[in-house]
């Protein structure tokens, strides 16, 4: 039950920043997290040019971007992610942050390089899965040196 509520949550959140709280019954959270996403959005033109990038059209999504506005988004909606797993029981192990935390990043460093190819849109969503996936390798590399240096520290005792 537990794995599907934080399923649950994050496929929400997923949707929108916000609602994964909502759920958890973090209503003053769950309403920031809606009300900075509304804020970002509207400021950075994200509807207009997810419709302009869908449409391939991405020299006129990079002129109709804020990007001022629009690198604040990767992080809001990734803490989101995060902070609506983690209020729904997840998250306990060490590391689990690092996946949300480098898929934030890489996806703001897309948005800052989408100039040069496949516009803010693609490029984020690239460099958040990117980032995802790297976090997730260093998340599983320091559990499993975690792991290592218990079991020595355990056997010097001996």
């Amino acid at each position: 039950m537990k794995k599907s509520i934080q399923l649950e949550v994050i496929l929400w959140s997923i949707a929108l920043p916000g609602f994964g709280q909502l759920l958890n019954g973090k209503v003053l959270k769950g309403l920031l997290l809606v009300g900075l996403e509304f804020l970002i959005n509207v400021n950075s033109n994200l509807n207009v040019i997810i419709i302009s990038s869908f449409h391939g059209e991405i020299e006129k999504t990079i002129n109709q971007t804020n990007y001022q506005w629009l690198m604040f988004y990767p992080c809001i909606y990734m803490f989101g992610m995060w902070d609506a797993y983690k209020d729904a029981g997840g998250g306990t192990r060490p590391y689990s942050t690092i996946p949300f935390v480098f898929g934030a990043f890489f996806g703001t460093v897309g948005i800052i390089f989408s100039t040069y190819c496949l516009g803010p849109v693609w490029l984020g969503i690239i460099g958040c899965f990117v980032g995802i996936l790297v976090g997730t390798l260093i998340k599983s590399a320091l559990r499993t040196q975690t792991e290592r240096d218990s079991i020595d520290s355990e056997g010097d005792q001996e």
